[in-house]
């Protein structure tokens, strides 16, 4: 767990108020580093680095710590949260906040073991059982999910908003609710007991800043 002064308990929730997450494709022609920057503008609280395209392909590790180092000195001088997806190598030698682990990336509890000290890290919960195993792991907080469909990336179930209220309330962890959230479906997503949204499309499609702010003002 969190032992770092930067960030506790209570300012990770904070910080997960809205999860922003750039991609190569939907928020096209826009770089990962332009999104970012945007939508940092616009008032978001956390970015993750997640450089994957439509079938799933990762940059290559070389590229992926290029761009991390950047997102990590910019969300630095913005005081917001930065956060790698999967690579924990990358995350540790970006100097990036944490890392967000899915259930077939490295155990929470081996991550870890090696991870310095004040390291977040994230976990993918679609479950109780999962978000009950994450906090035994050692987990930082919860992604929970996928909320609804999603044309990011391909889930394997939806758990809607009900299944949303069930896993955030099974772990005193901070949690933030991914998978199809938007506008039109915030406040309901806000009402389950989650600390906060983590978005692609609704944030990096069309006009970043004024996305992220037009999000902002129901959170």
């Amino acid at each position: 767990m969190i032992i770092n002064a930067k960030w506790t308990k209570e300012s990770l929730r904070r910080a997960l108020r809205l999860y922003v997450i750039p991609d190569r494709v939907i928020g096209a022609p826009l770089s990962i580093e332009d999104q970012a920057r945007l939508a940092l503008d616009g008032g978001a609280t956390a970015i993750q680095l997640r450089d994957k395209d439509m079938t799933g392909k990762e940059a290559d590790g070389g590229e992926m710590l290029r761009e991390a180092e950047v997102l990590s000195a910019l969300c630095q001088s913005r005081g917001a949260l930065f956060i790698v997806n999967d690579r924990l190598d990358v995350a540790i030698l970006s100097g990036a906040d944490g890392v967000h682990l899915g259930q077939n990336d490295i155990p929470a509890i081996k991550a870890r073991a090696v991870a310095p000290d004040g390291f977040i890290i994230g976990v993918s919960a679609h479950t109780t059982d999962e978000a009950r195993r994450a906090l035994d792991g050692g987990a930082d907080y919860l992604g929970i999910g996928a909320v609804f469909g999603t044309g990011s990336k391909a889930v394997d179930s939806i758990i809607g908003l009900s299944g949303l209220k069930e896993v955030a309330a099974v772990a005193d962890l901070p949690s933030v609710a991914i998978g199809g959230v938007s506008l039109d479906n915030l406040s309901g997503v806000m009402n389950c007991g989650v600390d906060g949204v983590c978005v692609i499309s609704a944030a990096v499609a069309g006009d970043v800043k004024d996305n992220v702010k037009k999000l902002r003002v129901f959170l």
